[in-house]
């Protein structure tokens, strides 16, 4: 299954919509402990929601727009970008309090967009996504700093962990704000 139908899915499930295709799929009881099991996580987010800009940075559109969804309806703000470049080029780089990338994409990779940002003075927490996962780019990733590498389709309520565990650490001074 395409990761945005996934996520569009868990989306209903987020919001309490249980449509008779999300019926068709999980039982009653499924649909409901999924939607309990989602909002104990998001509950569990220890700094608020409303303070915390996430920005998407993924070429695939339907993608991105599925994880922005997912993003707002937990209540978070977030940016989604169709580049790396186009992050770069963006103010809102200093009022990122995370960032998830995608590793393949045209021109900047993700684990090139985190090596420039470091670069840069942005010690942007990051979560890098991929449909081609390597075990060898997921250790030099997480040795230089990423916090989270999920392979796709992932389980959205990894992603959630992932951005908890984000934001419940102390942000880093950055030499940009």
């Amino acid at each position: 299954m395409h990761p945005s139908r996934v996520l569009r899915k868990r989306l209903a499930f987020d919001q309490g919509i249980i449509t008779p295709t999300l019926l068709a799929i999980y039982s009653p009881i499924e649909c409901l402990l999924r939607v309990r099991s989602v909002r104990s996580i998001t509950e569990k987010l220890r700094v608020p929601k409303t303070k915390a800009l996430i920005s998407v940075v993924d070429d695939d559109e339907s993608l991105r727009e599925a994880l922005t969804g997912l993003l707002r309806s937990l209540g978070f703000a977030v940016e989604a970008f169709p580049s790396a470049v186009d992050f770069l080029a963006s103010p809102t780089i200093g009022n990122t309090s995370c960032l998830i990338a995608d590793i393949h994409m045209p021109r900047v990779t993700g684990i090139e967009l985190h090596s420039r940002l470091t670069e840069l003075g942005y010690a942007i927490p990051t979560i890098l996504i991929t449909a081609y996962p390597d075990d060898a780019v997921r250790a030099r990733a997480l040795a230089n700093g990423v916090v989270c590498y999920l392979r796709k389709p992932f389980d959205d309520d990894a992603l959630i962990a992932c951005i908890g565990k984000i934001l419940d650490r102390p942000k880093p001074d950055q030499g940009h704000s």
